[in-house]
């Protein structure tokens, strides 16, 4: 009888209330639909959807509030991945993200340029065709001649966009000690 009374004990302590609070902070509005969060700051606007069935989202005076009802080791995990994200949503509308990437040609002089929603590479390698690399929405490009900036609120979009102009320069079939040329992210957001 002990034993049982002791397993039900470990059962409740294992399914118990989460409940985390993020704070939103000065200048940055928050708003809920359905399981669609929109933070909105002075420097842009982000929208993530959270979608889990035992992971509820809501807004309460200037705090995100993440709750879970008889949250098992799963929840908590997913509790801990929705809080992470918000704080980033939080940090990009207050301060984007930026990337630098640097264009390092030794054979051939390249062109790089951002003609509306897409990064124009030209005579990479001595190619005739151009490489074109799509801009994911939210984000902006700048080129400063050997220095390529990539900014925006969502640190994901931000980051896809650079590890796409990067992988657009990768060399195949050739010895990389001798060919160097492409677009290489020298600084990332977050990390010196």
């Amino acid at each position: 009888k002990g034993s049982a009374e002791n397993l039900s004990l470990t059962a409740t302590k294992m399914k118990e209330e989460l409940r985390k609070e993020i704070e939103i902070g000065a200048g940055v509005t928050a708003s809920v639909d359905n399981s669609t969060l929109k933070v909105k700051g002075p420097k842009g606007e982000v929208k993530k959807n959270f979608l889990h069935p035992k992971v509820k989202i809501s807004v309460e005076n200037n705090m995100v509030i993440l709750c879970a009802q008889k949250a098992t080791k799963r929840e908590k995990t997913m509790v801990g991945s929705f809080r992470s994200h918000i704080r980033n949503m939080i940090h990009g509308v207050k301060e984007p993200y930026q990337y630098k990437l640097k264009i390092c040609s030794g054979h051939f002089p390249m062109n790089v340029s951002v003609s509306g929603k897409e990064v124009v590479i030209k005579n990479f390698l001595g190619e005739a065709v151009p490489r074109k690399i799509k801009i994911m929405p939210g984000v902006e490009v700048k080129v400063n001649g050997e220095e390529i900036l990539v900014s925006g609120s969502d640190v994901e979009a931000t980051g896809q966009t650079a590890a796409r102009i990067e992988s657009a320069c990768r060399i195949t079939n050739r010895d990389r000690r001798i060919f160097q040329d492409g677009c290489y992210i020298v600084e990332k957001a977050g990390s010196a």
